[in-house]
């Protein structure tokens, strides 16, 4: 029972929890089922199929290519997202102003706002620039979709015109007049500014050469006195970058090759009206060439045979300019000697303790790579085969890197492109390279307007035509007509550079010339005509080739009685001389190795008497010899010019004939100042001579005025003569002079570098003279471009 009665009582317990548990779950669910169903359910997408469209607001756009810019298809079920993506590319497409999508139903109504066209273009508040140069930078159009950001993009550009010049300041601001059928009228507002220029120009880290002798080199310039005429000393900014570049191949050149450009730092006054330019540099120590040696890794080429044909020599000043024409000799050595695909790799060896550079010029094989073909685009007018001469390499060649690189240079020298690109791409196959040239051409044609002076001519004009590129051939046709006090003169020149598709240079000149000069009492007059050959025999030197043909007239001056020789020669008439002549000229002012010297050394002949009057031999010759020294402050130059003329026919010369000289020549005297003179009749004429030496030795230096005044100073020292009139007809003449004499003149020059052009002031004292001598004590020469 005790365990029946145990057991019943579990039981009984267990109910009576059961049964608690049962309500609490009851009541659990009365109340808490209610508070489940109003819970947050997970959201579903939203989405819509869509059948039918229907578009509102356009005019020029047609609706089916608004629709199918939407990227939706009839009948097809789209999320949100979907059409937000649809309503992005038809705003992306930049020819709606506002675009909203509405779905009703199973219709997608599309409401777009069309940007209007652009019905004129204006520009205003520009007086500095011309519209037609502002209008060509801008890519807006008229009967175009005008959109707001190609406006400002187009703002930006035209202050980036104002920006070259210099006006930093300029502002320009895109507007539109709203005009009928949805056009504007788009208008940009240009507040000009004023320009901001270059107060000073600075160098901070230099010690071999002066902050003058730098400025030279750089494009920027100081404000100067005469800054209305100077556009260098305007800020650019591109500019800066530009003489970066320019200031260190200037150290380079000299050697000094870990030049480099800390900072090129630009800050206003404190008056905010002008900039300071400050480059702090790095010099560095200057190096010279040391041992040049050559060595060859090619089996059977002759190292030593290339070694010879090395110009540079130990001691010699680095530079990388020298390298490079280095590598040119010998790989066209190598072109000769049949040695295909030859590559000039130097090799260069610091030595720091006597400061030198070994080099090392190492023969090597390079890559069999030919060029497949040379494909030129952008030359509208330009011929293609003026670009393609430029290149020595031609179809099927050896790709050379060094050559297509001096090519791109040759292509942009032309002056004909304003933008020249040259670049290689692979061809058909990995051992092809084609060469891609893109070219922007540019205006080539001008009219000048020029102005000069000298003691014989006076003042005078010259205005002239020219066109460099003429018929896009590369040749340049040029007229010009020189109007002066004493002289005038009309030319037409003409230059074929590449003569029968072959650098051989033609130069044709023709005209008609006169003189009616104070300095002499008698009037010329003369046509001409002068073909040219010229040609390369070297990398500094070149010979010419010419005819010439004249026919000249001397006659008396009005008021005016002559001398016997004069009177003579003017009874003579009408005279016409047929010459051809040949010329050497070696000239390594520019293209030497040493950057601060150079010769020139020229000599000629030329023969008449195969046709026309006069039969004669002249000879002559000239050379100058040129150096910067104390860093390239001071030039030190000398020069030596002669002539000899030998009368071979049987009748007499004129002083057309022989030399007469002037003060170009032959400094401190007057035009035909020296040499033989005929004092018959009363008269002092000058009659010129057959032979002629003059010696020109001078000096220019700084003045320690600032530099931006562009005044230099300078000494000269000139000495020579002028004799013999052999084959003169001097019955009843009164001779002085014939046997000649040396003069001696010593004077001071100041140099003028202006925007005009250069003007030099010289003053002198001739030391040595003969009394029938004219002597001068002052000389101006303007020659003035404008």
């Amino acid at each position: 029972m005790t365990d029946s009665r145990g057991t019943g009582t579990f039981c009984g317990s267990h109910g009576r929890r059961s049964n608690i548990l049962w309500q609490a779950l009851t009541f659990f669910f009365l109340f808490a089922t209610p508070g489940l169903l109003v819970l947050p359910q997970p959201a579903q997408a939203q989405s819509y199929t869509i059948n039918n469209f229907e578009v509102e607001g356009n005019r020029r756009i047609q609706t089916s290519t608004i629709i199918s810019r939407t990227g939706i298809e009839p009948g097809q079920t789209v999320s949100a997202g979907q059409l937000n993506d649809a309503f992005q590319r038809l705003l992306d497409s930049g020819v709606f102003e506002t675009v909203e999508l509405t779905p009703r139903g199973s219709t997608l109504v599309i409401e777009v706002e069309e940007y209007p066209t652009i019905n004129q273009i204006s520009i205003e508040g520009n007086r500095r620039v011309k519209d037609g140069v502002l209008l060509d930078v801008i890519s807006s159009e008229t009967r175009r979709v005008f959109t707001p950001q190609v406006a400002e993009a187009d703002a930006d550009l035209i202050a980036e015109v104002y920006s070259a010049q210099g006006r930093v300041s300029a502002t320009v601001i895109p507007r539109i007049i709203r005009r009928s059928d949805n056009r504007v009228d788009l208008v940009f507002e240009v507040a000009e500014g004023t320009t901001i220029e270059v107060e000073r120009v600075s160098f901070v880290g230099n010690r071999a050469y002066s902050d003058r002798r730098l400025r030279r080199v750089l494009e920027t310039k100081q404000a100067n006195i005469l800054r209305t005429f100077l556009r260098g000393d305007t800020f650019i900014a591109d500019r800066i970058e530009f003489d970066k570049q320019v200031i260190r191949d200037f150290y380079l050149s000299r050697g000094y090759i870990d030049f480099r450009v800390n900072s090129a730092n630009v800050e206003f006054t404190r008056e905010r009206d002008a900039f300071f330019l400050v480059m702090n540099i790095t010099e560095g120590q200057r190096y010279s060439f040391g041992q040049i040696s050559t060595v060859s890794e090619i089996p059977g080429v002759d190292a030593a045979k290339y070694q010879a044909a090395l110009k540079v020599k130990p001691g010699v000043v680095y530079s990388p300019t020298v390298i490079e024409n280095s590598i040119a000799r010998l790989e066209r050595l190598g072109l000769k000697e049949g040695v295909d695909f030859l590559r000039v790799e130097p090799r260069v060896t610091r030595n720091p303790r006597d400061l030198s550079l070994d080099v090392q010029f190492v023969l090597t094989r390079g890559p069999r790579i030919f060029v497949e073909r040379i494909d030129i685009e952008g030359n509208t007018t330009t011929l293609d085969r003026v670009i393609r001469r430029q290149f020595d390499t031609v179809e099927g060649d050896p790709f050379n890197p060094r050559e297509i690189r001096q090519s791109a240079e040759r292509i942009r020298a032309l002056g004909f492109f304003a933008v020249a690109d040259v670049e290689t791409r692979e061809g058909s196959s990995p051992s092809q390279v084609i060469v891609d040239v893109d070219v922007e051409e540019q205006p080539t044609g001008s009219l000048s307007l020029g102005g000069s002076y000298s003691v014989s001519d006076g003042f005078g004009i010259a205005i002239g035509l020219n066109e460099a590129n003429f018929l896009g051939r590369g040749q340049n046709l040029g007229v010009t007509l020189s109007t002066a006090q004493d002289a005038e003169q009309y030319t037409i020149n003409f230059t074929e550079p590449y003569l029968l598709g072959r650098k051989l240079r033609f130069d044709l000149g023709l005209g008609l010339s006169s003189t009616n000069s104070s300095f002499a009492s008698y009037d010329t007059k003369t046509v001409f005509f002068r073909p040219q050959l010229s040609y390369a025999i070297g990398e500094l030197s070149s010979l010419r080739l010419r005819y010439g043909w004249n026919n000249s007239e001397m006659s008396q001056q009005s008021n005016e009685t002559n001398g016997a020789v004069i009177s003579s020669e003017i009874d003579q008439g009408k005279r016409t001389t047929s010459s051809f002549g040949v010329s050497y000229v070696y000239d390594s002012r520019l293209g030497g190795l040493n950057p601060t010297a150079g010769v020139l050394f020229e000599v000629g002949v030329d023969a008449a008497g195969v046709g026309g009057d006069n039969e004669f031999i002249k000879t002559t010759a000239r050379a100058i010899a040129q150096q910067r020294v104390l860093n390239e402050e001071v030039v030190l130059r000398a020069s030596l010019e002669l002539g000899a003329l030998n009368w071979t026919g049987n009748d007499f010369s004129r002083t057309l004939d022989r030399f007469v000289l002037g003060p170009n020549t032959f400094r401190g005297f007057e035009p035909a100042g020296i040499g033989p003179r005929d004092l018959s009749n009363g008269q002092d004429d000058a009659i010129g001579g057959n032979y002629y030496w003059v010696a020109r030795f001078e000096s220019d230096f700084p003045l320690g005025l600032p530099e931006e005044l562009g005044l230099r100073g300078g000494v000269f020292y000139d000495v020579g003569n002028l004799y013999n009139i052999n084959n003169v007809d001097t019955t009843g003449a009164e001779i002085v002079g014939a046997n000649g004499s040396i003069r001696h003149v010593i004077g001071v020059s100041v140099l003028w570098e202006t925007p005009f052009g250069p003007l030099r002031f010289n003053f002198s004292n001739a030391l040595k003279k003969e009394e029938f001598d004219k002597a001068q004590s002052f000389d101006l020469t303007i020659q003035a471009r404008f």
